[in-house]
């Protein structure tokens, strides 16, 4: 039967002896150890009777080495083998002094966080390798039976991803267009070399800035956008409900955002050669005196289309790392918002630095081939 936890206490004898009986347990303990150590608190030398304790739990060990001041003598307790064992183990838990870790500093700090970098870099490059095999999967997938695609969900997010950035691309690409202009005019007049600034203005926006200021602003605009939409559903675990449902989210999620910007992009690219060329041909006529037919015959003579479809060519591989890298950001949204927060700034960080490499390996390249 459960009896509550008492003792008592014989101090005529040397040294003072006190008995525990009953349950000295969380449940049946009650005050009864907080009394036992008050009065052993003047107490220097007692035995202890622990044979008529039937039930002994990890708490009523702490209560009774606390009312020991945390030493227990085995020799001055007589108890059972078990009841000695727990005893024994509570008060060297008690005892134990805590182990402090000095951080590591300087020179070994330095070499921890390159190490973590590495690791972190290599498993990053794994689950993008992961992340492209399954895009290409569902792609492939989608080209042999087309019923598979989600038209609706494609068309939308071509409205929203291309059609809406219509007019930011345009007004940008425009001031780019001016801004590359005057800088070349009053670079070239002091060499008497101002109608140059013509080939100046159609080299720089038909083979760079049409197609980086485009992938610049889609990865701040679309990226972004893509990282947070995925991230939110995957924090609501409507992704996991997909998947109990049958429907892989590759496929309802991440194709339609791939398609449709592999399909705006490059129409974008075109919106934004047309506006930098149109900001370049004002301010030459405005400050140059140059005439539009003028202007559009040099561009033809000399310029080319040559250039036009080099920035062209990049924009397919811009749509394809700008929608990859917003997804999977997204993908990989923990549980909490925090964990949004950031995987959406490292979209627009990652897919912006994407651009920039990818940028400068196709002018290398061309280069190279002399194009």
């Amino acid at each position: 039967m459960d009896e509550p936890a008492q003792f008592s206490l014989e101090t005529s004898a040397t040294p003072a002896r006190a008995s525990l009986v009953g349950d000295w347990t969380a449940t049946r303990m009650g005050s009864a150890g907080a009394e036992l150590a008050a009065e052993l608190r003047n107490l220097n030398d007692v035995e202890f009777e622990l044979l008529g304790v039937e039930r002994l739990d990890s708490a009523g060990a702490l209560a009774i080495i606390r009312a020991a001041s945390g030493r227990l003598d085995p020799a001055r307790v007589r108890a059972r083998p078990e009841t000695l064992r727990l005893l024994e183990m509570v008060e060297e838990a008690v005892n134990t002094e805590p182990v402090t870790h000095r951080p590591p500093r300087d020179f070994h700090q330095l070499t921890i966080r390159i190490g973590k970098g590495v690791v972190d870099l290599a498993l990053d490059v794994w689950d993008t390798m992961i992340f492209a095999g399954h895009l290409m999967a569902v792609g492939a997938k989608s080209l042999l039976n087309p019923r598979r695609i989600r038209w609706a969900a494609c068309i939308t997010q071509v409205e929203r991803a291309g059609l809406d950035a219509i007019p930011i691309v345009a007004t940008t690409s425009f001031f780019i267009g001016a801004v590359v202009a005057l800088l070349g005019a009053n670079m070239l007049r002091q060499f008497g070399a101002e109608v140059f600034a013509v080939e100046l203005i159609g080299i720089a926006v038909l083979r760079e800035f049409n197609i980086i200021i485009t992938a610049v602003l889609l990865a701040g605009r679309s990226a972004s956008s893509f990282a947070a939409e995925i991230g939110s559903m995957k924090m609501n675990q409507e992704i996991d409900a997909m998947k109990v449902m049958g429907v892989d989210p590759f496929e309802a999620l991440v194709f339609p955002r791939f398609f449709a910007l592999l399909l705006t992009i490059p129409l974008l690219t075109f919106v934004a050669t047309l506006a930098g060329l149109l900001g370049g041909l004002l301010v030459t006529w405005s400050v140059l005196d140059l005439g539009p037919g003028f202007f559009i015959q040099r561009i033809l003579d000399n310029v080319g289309a040559s250039h036009f479809w080099i920035g062209m060519s990049k924009a397919p591989v811009m749509a394809a790392v700008i929608a990859g890298i917003g997804c999977r950001q997204g993908l990989e949204v923990g549980g909490d918002v925090e964990s949004l927060g950031r995987r959406v700034t490292a979209a627009v960080v990652h897919a912006i630095f994407a651009i920039i490499l990818i940028d400068a390996l196709f002018a290398l390249a061309f280069m190279e081939l002399n194009i």
